[in-house]
């Protein structure tokens, strides 16, 4: 139990533990919880994962611990030197008699009031569409040229081309300096990304620089280059900073990275790879060719064997020809012998119907001899009239004498 200190007096003596748990009471009373700025010194990681570190400022320095399980949730390991913020309860260190600060959360100095603006303006471009899914595109697989946006001097562009140097030399990579960190980097990177649009020699934009604080990182949270990238024509790769760390680009380029090498890697296929599936491809190539050939030798052959030469499609002509020939005079022969023999028919029917043939079986023809009519009634003759008869072998004049008639023959 704390001593009540209130009846202590002029005479009242204590032990050293006494009153140093009388002072830590009271420091806790008075110092419930506060933020404390200043810069790291003498920092150390014990093996059971406590933090031992001070904070210090021109004037003054405080002992402070962040005991393990306060420690793991801390998203950067702080280095010697750093600023940063601390939270925490002033407490005394009773078995040195040390008045310390026992830290229960930790940020970069300024971390929360940016950290503040940075929701507030991923909230507001958000809510534009500027970071929607459905827009995302997906990188080329087989770009022709790679654009980089980022510092000439900046560790991340050294990453990049070594990482495309060695996975594919082959392709040209185009760099669009800018400043990545300072006043005014922001809008001369957004200026780069969209001279990259205008100039379109490359099929896909990488964006890059290397590990930082927020601070540092903090031109790739400025609404300027977000919205340039979000604008893009060109599909846009974000290779900011490491794996934990995140900004506003991130989430308006098609793809985010984790650093600016990882972000190489994926719009380069390795040139081994590549070089595989052309041979690959080249095979598949000459199988269907020599599939072609063969189906054509195929065809080619039934083609020849169906081909005629000139001679002999004319001898073949000349053969058919006396083919028909024969066959037209066989049939004029038999067509000209059907109509001989229907001729004969014909003058056979006229030979039994004319007269001549009448007279040759006894018949006689009588005619006037003045008016050459046929007399054909008895009542055409008369006693003293002469007639002509016409017989078979010839005719003679006639008179008659007494008519007389008489019944008929048939």
């Amino acid at each position: 139990m704390s001593p009540d200190i209130r009846l202590w007096n002029d005479n009242t003596v204590v032990s050293v533990s006494a009153l140093t748990r009388a002072i830590n009471a009271h420091l806790e009373e008075l110092f419930p919880r506060v933020w404390v700025s200043g810069e790291i010194s003498n920092f150390a990681r014990a093996a059971s994962g406590h933090w031992y570190f001070s904070l210090k400022d021109e004037a003054a320095q405080l002992r402070c611990v962040m005991f393990r399980m306060r420690a793991q949730k801390v998203a950067f390991m702080p280095r010697e030197g750093d600023h940063i913020e601390v939270c925490g309860r002033v407490t005394m260190y009773e078995p040195r008699g040390e008045c310390q600060l026992n830290a229960e959360q930790l940020r970069r100095t300024g971390a929360g009031r940016l950290y503040e603006a940075f929701m507030a303006l991923k909230q507001r471009l958000e809510n534009e569409g500027l970071f929607d899914v459905a827009k995302k595109r997906a990188l080329p697989v087989y770009p022709r040229a790679i654009g980089v946006v980022t510092s000439l001097a900046a560790a991340a562009l050294c990453d990049v081309l070594t990482t495309l140097a060695r996975r594919a030399p082959h392709l040209p990579v185009i760099v669009y300096p800018a400043p990545v960190q300072g006043a005014g980097s922001a809008a001369q990177l957004a200026a780069m990304v969209e001279c990259a649009n205008r100039r379109a020699e490359v099929d896909v934009l990488i964006v890059c620089r290397g590990g930082g604080s927020l601070e540092d990182l903090w031109a790739f949270n400025e609404e300027a280059l977000v919205r340039a990238i979000a604008a893009s024509a060109l599909p846009v790769i974000s290779g900011v900073g490491h794996q934990t760390d995140f900004t506003l680009v991130d989430f308006a380029a098609d793809v985010r990275a984790p650093t600016p090498t990882g972000a190489a890697e994926q719009v380069s296929a390795p040139r081994a790879q590549l070089l595989r599936a052309l041979s690959d491809l080249h095979m598949r190539q000459r199988r269907v060719q020599q599939r072609l050939h063969e189906r054509r030798a195929q065809q080619l052959d039934w083609l020849a064997r169906r081909l005629i030469s000139p001679v002999e499609r004319l001898a073949q002509q000349r053969s058919d020809l006396r083919q028909q020939a024969l066959r037209f005079s066989a049939a004029l022969k038999r067509q000209q012998a059907g109509r001989c023999a229907q001729i004969r028919e014909y003058a056979a029917r006229c030979t039994a119907l004319s007269p001549q043939q009448t007279l040759a079986r006894g018949y006689a023809v009588l005619l006037d001899p003045y008016s050459k009519c046929a007399l054909r009634t008895p009542a055409a003759l008369s006693s003293g009239k002469r007639v002509r008869v016409h017989l078979a072998q010839g005719c003679t004049e006639v008179g008659i004498t007494d008519p007389q008639p008489c019944a008929s023959l048939f």
